[in-house]
């Protein structure tokens, strides 16, 4: 089995890739998306963050933006996140992979936005990058509700630059040209790996 890991910076359009290799059957493991279910009422990572961030949970779930305003800025506070977080998620991936294993998969992706900064590029095969041009990506993620040009620095602040991640690729994925576009290459990348 194949295991790719598709990384890239906010607002690059890993959302696109992931949905391009989902209808092409690719089973897609979200980092993102098991943090909000550690954090949503009932996850694993509730009782913990509560502990170590008290008054970031509300109600039996994690309060998102609590819990950002708790650790913006701070090192040390995000280091304890991640240390609450990172095994949990690594936890769930072991579980997708194992039960793609089973299932007979060739080919998966793991969609992590920090995968070559938490020297996840040992865990995959070969490593995507999706990347489009700065002033695209600032224009995307300004989009976003909520979002402002200090968030946006502070989430960039934890992020490798698209230039080094590129560097780390074995396959890049240009987003910024157009939708069409970024869907064909990871189609002719799909089509090549499992051909």
């Amino acid at each position: 089995m194949i295991v790719l890991g598709l990384t890239g910076g906010i607002g690059m359009g890993k959302s696109t890739a992931t949905a391009t290799f989902r209808r092409m059957a690719v089973p897609v493991f979200d980092a993102d998306a098991a943090v909000h279910r550690l954090q949503a009422r009932g996850g694993r990572a509730v009782g913990p963050i509560g502990e170590a961030f008290p008054g970031a949970v509300v109600d039996g779930r994690v309060d998102r933006e609590v819990l950002r305003r708790l650790v913006l800025g701070d090192p040390g506070a995000l280091k304890r996140l991640e240390r609450i977080i990172h095994p949990l998620v690594r936890e769930e991936e072991r579980r997708f992979l194992a039960h793609a294993r089973r299932g007979g998969r060739r080919l998966v992706v793991l969609d992590v936005p920090l995968l070559l900064e938490t020297g996840g590029e040992a865990r995959v095969d070969r490593v995507v990058v999706v990347s489009a041009p700065a002033a695209v990506q600032r224009a995307r993620v300004l989009r976003r509700p909520g979002m402002t040009g200090e968030r946006l620095a502070a989430i960039r602040a934890r992020q490798m630059p698209d230039a080094e991640k590129r560097r780390h690729a074995d396959h890049v994925v240009q987003t910024g040209l157009s939708r069409r576009y970024a869907q064909a290459a990871i189609k002719r990348l799909v089509l090549g790996l499992l051909g």
